[in-house]
């Protein structure tokens, strides 16, 4: 019997590149040309991007030789492979690469569903199940609809898929250190976040740390995808060492890029 959880991410997966194709559907041509906060990139470069990550997953999940090929191209160029694989679906006409992007979220769909839940999947990081895979998918997926949404102006409402997000946040503090260079601190840290819809508090760590972060999760979020500076948030911290962490803070692979600049004023 299907794991009711993974059901649950994978459902929250469809619902979440749902939204954001919602956004990019109607846009005329011209639009797919605009700019995002993302140095160089117009939506075309945020959807383009998606599509490529989305075929790596597929890979991963379906074909382990296929995928160490599309790994090896990586490695030769490892500070230009992101850009080059946004940058070669961004040069397609608008529909063609709509309708690769759908096509592409469908067979992602269906692999999931099919993998095998208790079965470790490879990744440019540590391998995943199924499951985190698709939590992963949905994190990046949020993360760059929220750069389409800036990019048109739309404010985006918040949901409860943002759990994932959050927690993938959470999980991912002693990575963020690393990627620096840095020693994490030895302590967990709890963090305290207001659900979206008002229903409570999504908690992590354990209850009695002395070292604390609370505020709303669309904050958390923002945050850790480094979709909004810090000072710009309503995020509280408790204790030098997780003061620190919201500087540094990132639930993604790869190095943290120079994230947003402050644009003024809490959310």
């Amino acid at each position: 019997m299907p794991d009711p959880s993974a059901v649950a991410v994978f459902a929250d997966l469809r619902d979440e590149s749902l939204d954001l194709d919602l956004l990019v559907g109607p846009l005329a041509g011209p639009d797919w040309a605009l700019p995002t906060p993302a140095s160089g990139w117009s939506i075309a470069h945020q959807i383009a991007h998606l599509h490529w990550t989305d075929r790596a997953a597929l890979l991963s999940l379906t074909d382990a030789e296929g995928f160490a090929e599309m790994v090896a191209v990586a490695l030769k160029a490892p500070d230009s492979f992101v850009d080059e694989g946004a940058e070669e679906g961004a040069r397609l006409a608008p529909p063609e690469l709509l309708a690769r992007w759908r096509a592409g979220r469908a067979a992602l769909d269906a692999a999931l569903a099919a993998a095998p839940p208790d079965v470790r999947f490879p990744w440019y990081g540590p391998p995943m199940k199924a499951a985190s895979m698709a939590s992963a998918r949905l994190m990046e997926t949020w993360a760059h609809g929220q750069d389409v949404a800036d990019a048109l102006g739309v404010r985006r409402a918040p949901t409860a898929r943002l759990r994932h997000v959050a927690r993938i946040g959470a999980r991912t503090r002693d990575y963020a250190y690393a990627m620096r260079g840095l020693t994490p601190p030895a302590g967990e840290f709890r963090v305290e976040l207001d659900a979206p819809d008002g229903s409570g508090l999504w908690a992590y760590g354990p209850p009695d740390a002395d070292q604390r972060v609370a505020g709303p999760a669309l904050d958390f979020c923002l945050l850790v995808t480094r979709r909004a500076h810090r000072a710009d948030l309503a995020l509280t911290a408790t204790g030098p060492d997780a003061n620190r962490w919201l500087d540094i803070a990132q639930a993604f692979a790869g190095p943290a890029g120079p994230g947003r600049a402050p644009a003024g004023g809490a959310r």
